[in-house]
């Protein structure tokens, strides 16, 4: 399967980039190991259920001075500035991206300011858990093994796996990854974990998106398992790079990371969340991010719904 990607930002290969992954290859994942993600299985609704509130703290309830925040009215967020068109940096120097607009206007529904800066993916987790962060953005889907670490939201997307390949390689989906080839990875990604646990196969890791991408196109790797979201980002024509293919995944959702001991601030961002979702503006974010999902059928696969059980998204 082919897809149209986005032409977003230009990015420069890494020059040392090989010499990156394979000191990566000797470590493991974030990802604990005995219980892995299947992150091609599909939806497991009764999985989503038990995670998902069922309703959310009216607004008006919430207590802003119990929200356990780094800094007084400000969300201070840990996120990704290379993984378009979710989380990056514009040419002006702005976070944003899907992830971080969305979480602009949660902030807003609660009366907070929300700060950024950026970190690597396999350092993320951590980090909320440790309060360096009060939010991590950084379309995180919501293992069960990352839940040992931190806390999350309720889901606000859910997500593609997709394969990235030279134009002319004899990969061409899921089912040509096997022992031999050279898959990359992000470190401590749910590819990660779906590679090493699932599949059996040691990746090469790398640091950051960027640089994994770089390696697909100098064809120091064979293919790149990645987020659909993240690849699309990457692709582009004229780099002889491709999506091979990419497979639906709502088997965990994706959500912010909070840490998991600070159920006030869980709680006020599901209220937040919801209020965006009722008033239209998370479905506005969704068709303007993804272009492949102007509908509200494009946008809610399988069943899937953002936000708590009782939030109805607007008729259309």
């Amino acid at each position: 399967m082919k897809f149209k990607a986005p032409k977003w930002l230009s990015v420069a290969p890494v020059a040392a980039a090989l010499v990156i992954s394979l000191a990566a290859c000797g470590g493991g994942t974030s990802e604990p190991s005995g219980s892995p993600t299947d992150a091609l299985a599909g939806s497991d609704q009764k999985s989503l259920d038990t995670f998902t509130t069922a309703e959310v703290t009216p607004l008006d309830k919430i207590d802003k001075s119990k929200l356990g925040l780094i800094t007084d009215g400000t969300l201070r967020v840990g996120t990704l500035s290379d993984a378009p068109p979710n989380i990056f940096i514009d040419p002006s120097g702005k976070f944003t991206g899907y992830d971080n607009e969305l979480l602009r206007a949660i902030g807003d529904k609660l009366g907070l300011k929300v700060e950024f800066a950026s970190t690597d993916f396999s350092a993320l987790l951590s980090q909320v858990g440790n309060k360096q962060f009060d939010v991590g953005s950084s379309s995180i889907s919501t293992t069960d093994a990352r839940r040992k670490t931190v806390g999350f939201t309720n889901g606000y997307d859910f997500g593609y796996m997709a394969i990235v390949t030279k134009s002319d390689s004899k990969v061409t989906g899921f089912a040509d990854v096997k022992e031999g080839l050279r898959i990359g990875v992000v470190q401590g990604t749910v590819q990660d974990d779906y590679m090493t646990n699932t599949l059996k196969i040691e990746p090469v890791r790398f640091p950051d998106y960027n640089t994994v991408y770089g390696n697909v196109k100098n064809g120091q790797i064979d293919a790149w398992v990645a987020p659909s979201q993240q690849a699309e980002g990457q692709v582009k024509e004229g780099d002889n790079t491709k999506i091979a293919e990419k497979v639906v995944n709502t088997q965990n959702f994706t959500a912010y990371a909070v840490n998991k001991d600070n159920q006030p601030l869980i709680d006020a961002l599901n209220s937040g969340l919801d209020a965006v979702i009722a008033d239209g503006t998370w479905a506005k974010l969704t068709a303007e991010w993804y272009k492949d999902r102007p509908t509200a059928a494009e946008q809610t696969p399988q069943g899937w719904k953002p936000g708590s059980k009782a939030v109805q998204l607007p008729a259309k």
